[in-house]
């Protein structure tokens, strides 16, 4: 009897350790630690809680979960996120973060996750957007430190136009309906989220020419770490999670050409720095 009860309980064991197996691999390793602009919504926003939702919390928490790691999430100004990253405070970000040639050569990028563009967000009355030309003589709003801020810096002068910076989104947006820019930049997803949440802020002009790709930030030397997230990416969007998310947060299904549901070749961004094409075949 002692020795049959011994071996349910091997059995009961086995059993038990094959179906935590993937946790398993977890124990002992530190929460994987990333952070957010926590006021840029719908992609990272307070709760009344006292915490952060959004479209890139739900994402990484659920990619964290498939590599078998807890996560930590801080919320911060974004303009602070990527010097910390290098500096070893994260061991990725989860802020949307567009993957550009300049940020390539000095990081790495997991493939996008999401298809972003520049879009111009007005205060509703005013006369709306038809080509840049329209923008000269007028104040531009921007989040300070993105890629919008980026844009604005550098071709102000080419368009006629003044760039006015915000430590968070949510301000920048404000400043467009009190009157103090004509228009706010920055993503798509962003701005029509927005324009659902404000009344008096109407989402307007797209730069169709810059759609580029969203991807998660690594240290420079992180390839490994690289290789794990962004299979995790890729296995959510086999199964269709990560376009599930994308239309309960924006609204709207994406297409079956949206990065929501595209594997990319390799590893990375393709044509950035840092891009390894070696062909690799999701795990899930």
């Amino acid at each position: 009897m002692r020795r049959l009860f011994a071996a349910c309980l091997f059995g009961m064991a086995f059993t038990t350790s094959a179906a935590i197996a993937p946790a398993a691999q977890a124990q002992g390793q530190p929460p994987l630690r990333c952070a957010v602009d926590g006021t840029f919504a719908p992609h990272a926003f307070p709760t009344l809680q006292g915490g952060v939702q959004g479209f890139n919390i739900d994402l990484f928490r659920e990619a964290a979960k498939r590599m078998g790691r807890e996560l930590t999430i801080d919320s911060a100004s974004f303009s602070g996120l990527i010097p910390a990253m290098n500096a070893g405070r994260y061991d990725f970000l989860c802020a949307p973060t567009t993957a550009t040639a300049a940020r390539a050569a000095n990081m790495l990028f997991t493939e996008g996750y999401l298809y972003t563009a520049f879009q111009f967000g007005i205060r509703r009355g005013n006369a709306p957007i038809t080509s840049m030309d329209d923008l000269r003589g007028k104040a531009i709003s921007v989040n300070k430190g993105s890629a919008y801020d980026a844009w604005a810096a550098a071709n102000a002068q080419r368009y006629g136009f003044t760039v006015q910076t915000y430590d968070t989104q949510t301000d920048a947006v404000q400043a467009v309906i009190s009157g103090r820019a004509y228009a706010n930049l920055g993503g798509n997803t962003v701005v029509r989220y927005a324009a659902t949440r404000t009344p008096q802020f109407v989402a307007d002009f797209v730069m169709t020419d810059t759609r580029a790709h969203w991807s998660a930030p690594l240290p420079i030397n992180a390839t490994e770490m690289r290789v794990q997230l962004e299979n995790a990416l890729e296995c959510m969007k086999r199964d269709g999670t990560i376009a599930r998310l994308s239309q309960q947060w924006f609204g709207t299904a994406p297409t079956a050409d949206d990065a929501e549901n595209t594997v990319f070749p390799g590893t990375g961004v393709p044509g950035l720095a840092g891009y390894d094409a070696t062909p690799r075949e999701p795990r899930c």
